[in-house]
């Protein structure tokens, strides 16, 4: 069966973790969750409320991790999915998170990325002369990574596939099944 991975931890967007997650095994991939250390992650969920310039944060789901980055061989993985959420943030900063996603860019695999996700792509230098989506506050990142940003729900790239936030996950995911399926059918 074919495998793919997806890269979160602790405060990631509990709808950006859980859809693609499910949407994937409804295709038919293993899907693994890799994180820090093995353990009951836990997730947040952003919404906007009236009078607030930003996003409030809320507590999700738990879910648990079924790997560490340092347990993750990468090479038995098709594509990579990061989500959005806080946890790109600080994600973005683990040496073995750079490693893994490292190889998927350089091996040229489907990489999925929404909201904050283009953070990792960012950090490992994935993102230069290249154009993504991203949540909109992003864009002076993605320009200082060296991307365009673009507005989109479903940017395509090559085999990165963006998008800016949870309401975008129907185009989304269609537009990164249609990359993944191409490279690696189930």
């Amino acid at each position: 069966m074919t495998k793919v991975l997806v890269i979160t931890g602790d405060a990631a967007e509990d709808l950006e973790v859980m859809y693609p997650y499910q949407r994937l095994l409804e295709e038919g991939y293993e899907v693994d969750i890799a994180a820090p250390a093995r353990k009951k992650l836990q997730f947040v969920v952003h919404d906007f409320v009236d009078g607030f310039d930003t996003y409030t944060e809320k507590l999700g789901h738990t879910w648990p991790a079924d790997l560490s980055f340092a347990e993750v061989d990468p090479e038995q993985y098709a594509a990579v999915v990061i989500p959005g959420g806080r946890a790109p943030e600080y994600l973005r900063g683990n040496k073995e998170c750079q490693l893994v996603v490292q190889h998927f860019v350089e091996a040229g695999k489907p990489i999925a990325a929404l909201c904050h996700g283009p953070l990792i792509l960012a950090a490992v230098g994935a993102l230069d002369g290249r154009s993504s989506s991203a949540y909109p506050a992003l864009e002076p990142d993605l320009a200082a990574a060296g991307a365009r940003w673009v507005d989109s729900p479903d940017h395509v790239d090559g085999v990165l596939v963006t998008g800016r936030a949870w309401p975008d996950h129907p185009q989304w995911m269609r537009a990164f099944l249609k990359v993944l399926r191409e490279v690696a059918p189930a």
